[in-house]
């Protein structure tokens, strides 16, 4: 063979050299693959012993922050040092072994294990959850149905539809986990980076596509930032979990403004300097457990530019968020320190390029959500179809109706199933002809197309049976709930969403609910407590966002149907007319005088 390369041989052994450099730099550093203490021996507070073991590689861009931490004199989170000591994805042979041995990952195993999908959820339960990750919340009907075939032969049987329009597989055995995870890439979904300090699945409009009055299809941007994530190991071990959404302003709202990141589609509005037509207005720093939506920045994006600039605002957080302190380590307190200029300019510096700024009067209003659109049928813009939403118990749906779901989409639909915040599911596509059929086979599989509005409004995350940080069953009460109104024959005839979340994490954003609950112990006797919530009222979201106020606090979950009863009819009785709704109705009065109306003890 002669000594001389080729063009294309060169390339290629370029291209291999710099491959081993960077995973050399990567795994260099403690468990990014390697072993060796990032700094070597001798390193002091994370940093270099020498100047030829600077950090290098996908991962240099954390260890560097970590680094910059240590220097100012702060003490980095265990999380943090776990990241650094070994890299989660770097562990997982090590996991895997675990499985093997019929043992849970435990301690910081258990963190390691969540960026790849698995949550161990003792002491609730000796077993894991898995949680996918789907852009948009959208997968095909033979997806669904493997889903199912996970869930039923590893897991409870069951899958929960999540407030990020995903999927939760529960009661996994500690030998089982590896294998639900490989059979879900068997499936062409992952749960890859879907927990710990990752950047979650991306959510849309449920909608997308098929919506008459969207200003954007939210599929491809979702589906774009899906795969960019997934294929760079350094958007991976951030400060803290990171949200992002997409909102094409069709009928049933994505919540983006809960989110780190919000794209909204907005017209731009001509004469004001910016070329008129569709862009993505951007919002940030959304956290509502944090009491905080994610503000307007005044920056408009182009629809082709997303990608770009939401990786340029991972990055500033990346290297500028707090890893010392879990509970401020979001990127709400990056803006917060340094305000909104700052940021976007340090984000414009990455970019290499000034970020468009429009004058608030230079969009035109989006159009609004309609609140009750995930539920029942609703005509698409593609002329004689339609989508159907199905209501769940909470978002609770056993693999055998999940096989029927599937076969109807496919029957009679275009074969997706799309997933919603809202924690239900719609089938699309669905023929004229064929909506009286579709609603019969769905009622025959135990659900419906149909529910009271205070049922169709509610929301919960998991609760204690299924999680350990959580306060409250609240899947339970909120279901006693909805079952008592409908029960008493109390109907609500304007659109009324009530939210149980168990701790302040808010999985279940009390905060934007009409009613937010929020998980409590209650003390009865002198050395007891029980389950109970801490109640607010008058949340919203989209132009209507506000956080909730507290109402009354230490309610017994076993009195809460009743107090909502009283809320509901005190809000009929005393509304200023039949078209106010109920959060505009408490947000007139103060507290005393609600407590008054709602027959309720003050304090």
């Amino acid at each position: 063979m002669s000594g001389d390369f080729s063009a294309d041989q060169k390339r290629y052994l370029e291209g291999f050299v710099s491959g081993v450099q960077a995973v050399r730099g990567s795994r260099g550093a403690p468990g990014f693959g390697g072993g060796v203490p990032f700094g070597g021996q001798g390193g002091e507070k994370g940093l270099p012993a020498n100047a030829e073991q600077v950090p290098s590689g996908p991962d240099a861009i954390h260890l560097e922050a970590m680094a910059r931490q240590e220097k100012a004199g702060k003490k980095l989170s265990p999380q943090e040092k776990a990241k650094r000591d070994e890299h989660p994805f770097d562990a997982y042979a090590r996991l895997k072994g675990l499985a093997a041995e019929g043992k849970f990952a435990k301690q910081l195993d258990d963190f390691r294990i969540r960026f790849h999908g698995l949550f161990y959820v003792g002491p609730t339960q000796d077993a894991y959850m898995c949680r996918l990750r789907i852009h948009n919340g959208i997968l095909k009907s033979w997806q669904f149905r493997g889903v199912a075939d996970l869930a039923e032969r590893y897991g409870g049987g069951f899958t929960h539809v999540t407030t990020r329009a995903n999927l939760q597989i529960r009661e996994i055995g500690a030998a089982d986990g590896i294998a639900v995870l490989e059979g879900l890439v068997d499936l062409g979904l992952t749960a890859r980076g879907s927990g710990a300090d990752n950047i979650r699945n991306v959510t849309g409009t449920p909608t997308a596509g098929v919506d008459p009055q969207e200003l954007v299809d939210t599929r491809p941007y979702a589906k774009e930032w899906h795969h960019h994530i997934l294929n760079d190991r350094s958007l991976y071990g951030l400060p803290r979990k990171f949200n992002v959404a997409f909102d094409g302003a069709g009928r049933i709202a994505a919540l983006e403004d809960t989110n780190d990141i919000g794209f909204q589609a907005v017209e731009v509005l001509e004469g004001h300097g910016v070329e008129p037509g569709v862009w993505w207005r951007l919002a940030l720093g959304g956290i509502t457990g944090h009491r905080d939506f994610a503000r307007d920045t005044g920056v408009v994006v182009p629809l082709d530019q997303a990608i770009r600039v939401a990786d340029a605002i991972v990055r500033v957080f990346i290297s500028n968020g707090d890893r010392t302190d879990r509970n401020k380590a979001r990127l709400k307190y990056v803006l917060d320190a340094w305000g909104f200029e700052k940021f976007l300019e340090e984000v414009e510096k990455l970019l290499g390029s000034k970020l468009v700024r429009a004058p608030s009067d230079a969009i035109a209003p989006r159009p609004e959500s309609d609140r009750l659109a995930h539920i029942g049928i609703h005509p698409q813009k593609q002329e004689g179809h339609n989508w159907v939403g199905v209501g769940l118990t909470l978002g609770k749906i056993t693999c055998v109706q999940m096989r029927q779901l599937a076969d109807i989409a496919e029957e009679f639909g275009d074969r997706d199933i799309r997933l919603t915040v809202w924690q239900n599911l719609l089938i699309s596509g669905v023929r004229d002809d064929y909506v009286g059929e579709v609603e019969r086979r769905i009622a025959g599989i135990g659900l419906a197309t149909s529910a009271s509005n205070v049922r169709a409004g509610l929301v919960a995350c998991t609760g204690n049976k299924g999680c350990k940080f959580s306060a409250a069953d609240t899947k339970g009460f909120a279901d006693m709930i909805a079952s008592h109104v409908d029960a008493v024959g109390l109907v609500v005839d304007t659109p009324i969403n009530i939210h149980a979340t168990g701790c302040h994490n808010s999985c279940a954003q009390h905060y934007i609910g009409d009613i937010g609950l929020i998980g409590a112990r209650v003390p009865v006797g002198e050395d007891d407590t029980v389950d109970g919530f801490n109640v607010h009222v008058g949340g919203g979201f989209g132009t209507d966002a506000t956080i909730g106020r507290e109402l009354v606090t230490e309610v017994k979950g076993e009195d809460c149907p009743a107090l909502v009863e009283k809320m509901l009819r005190g809000y009929l009785a005393h509304r200023a007319d039949d078209q106010e709704t109920f959060a505009a109705f408490t947000r007139r009065h103060e507290i005393d005088a609600l407590k008054d109306i709602f027959e309720l003890e003050k304090a």
